[in-house]
C-alpha cells in the first residue's frame, strides 16, 4: 500500500493545543482513534491505518501533544493525564460525534485506559496493546523489584535537561538503540529509523516527549473512585515484552466488566509492528462486533 496516497494530513484544534493528525477511510464511517506511545508518532500505526480504513472506519491518528508536528507546551503539568485524555475528547468533539472507538499502545494506551475509566460514555469500544491498567502498573511498581528495574528509565527521566541531552546525543543514538534492542531483529529498519529521527528533531520534541514521564510523577491526576472499565475492552499483549511484564496483563483485564485478553507469544512490546496481520485481524473483529 502506498501510505501517502491513502492518508490525509490535518491540523486540528483540541483542548487548547494544535494536533497534527492523519486520517483515512470514509469520513462518515465510525470514528476510530489510534494513539501512539513513546518515542513514536502517528507513523507507528502505518500498518494498521489502511486495513482499518478498508474495514469502513474513519481512522484518525494524531501526533499526541509534544510529539512530531503537534503543539509542545512547555510546562510539565501540561502533560497531566487528565489533559492528555481531554485532547482525545477534543478530537471526538471536533469530528462531530458523541462516541469513538479508541486503540492505544504504550503511553497512548495509558491515555486510552484513562478514557475508559473517566469517560466511558464517550467510548464505543477500547483496545490496548502492551500496556497495563494504570493502577495495575502502579501496584506492580510498588511491589515488584523486577518491574522497577525494567522501568528505571522512567525515574531517570525525572532529572532536569540531562535526559534530553542523552537522548539527542550522536544524532539520537540512544533512541535508535532503544527501539532496536527492545524489538525483534528487522522490526525498525533504516528507513523507519530515519523518519523517527526526523520527528525527534522537531523543535522541543524531545523535551516534550520526556515531560510525559515527568508529569506521571509530578502532576498525577486524582485517583479514580472507581477504577473499573465498563466499555468492551480488548488487551493484546506480545509476551516477549522486555519493558512491561506479562504478569500485569490478566489483572488489567480483571478490572474490565467486558474484557478479553489476547496473548501473542512471538511478539515484543512492538506487537503492532511485528505481527501486523494478526493485530489487524483482532482489531477489526473486535471493533466491528457488538
Amino acid at each position: 500500500m502506498d501510505l501517502e496516497s491513502e492518508i490525509r494530513h490535518r491540523t486540528l484544534a483540541a483542548n487548547g493545543v494544535r494536533l497534527h493528525a492523519v486520517e483515512a477511510g470514509p469520513e462518515d464511517g465510525p470514528l476510530l482513534i489510534l494513539l501512539h506511545g513513546f518515542p513514536e508518532f502517528w507513523y507507528g500505526w502505518r500498518q494498521q491505518i489502511g486495513p482499518l480504513a478498508a474495514a469502513g472506519f474513519h481512522v484518525l491518528v494524531p501526533d499526541q501533544r509534544g510529539y512530531n508536528l503537534s503543539g509542545k507546551p512547555r510546562r510539565v503539568s501540561s502533560y497531566n493525564l487528565d489533559r492528555l485524555a481531554r485532547d482525545v475528547l477534543g478530537l471526538i468533539d471536533g469530528a462531530g460525534v458523541e462516541k469513538a472507538r479508541v486503540v492505544g499502545h504504550d503511553w497512548g494506551g495509558v491515555v486510552s485506559w484513562w478514557l475508559g475509566i473517566r469517560y466511558p460514555q464517550r467510548l464505543e469500544r477500547l483496545a490496548l496493546l502492551n500496556i497495563p491498567h494504570p493502577l495495575v502498573m502502579q501496584h506492580t511498581l510498588l511491589h515488584s523489584s523486577v518491574q522497577r528495574k525494567k522501568s528505571r528509565y522512567m525515574f531517570l527521566f525525572q532529572i532536569p535537561w540531562l535526559p534530553e541531552r542523552a537522548f539527542s546525543r550522536d544524532h539520537f543514538a540512544a533512541g535508535e538503540k532503544a527501539l532496536r534492542i527492545s524489538s525483534r531483529p528487522g522490526t525498525f529498519g533504516d528507513e523507519e529509523i530515519a523518519l523517527y529521527k526526523e520527528a525527534w528533531s522537531q523543535p522541543h520534541a524531545v523535551r516534550s516527549m520526556i515531560h510525559w514521564y515527568r508529569a506521571a510523577l509530578r502532576a498525577r491526576p486524582r485517583r479514580p473512585e472507581n477504577p473499573r472499565v465498563s466499555v468492551p475492552t480488548l488487551l493484546i499483549w506480545g509476551t516477549q515484552d522486555n519493558v512491561l511484564g506479562q504478569e500485569m496483563a490478566q489483572p488489567s483485564i480483571d478490572l474490565c466488566d467486558h474484557g478479553r485478553l489476547e496473548l501473542i507469544p512471538e511478539a515484543t512490546h512492538w506487537v503492532q509492528h511485528e505481527e501486523p496481520e494478526r493485530v489487524n485481524r483482532l482489531l477489526v473483529e473486535f471493533l466491528l462486533s457488538g
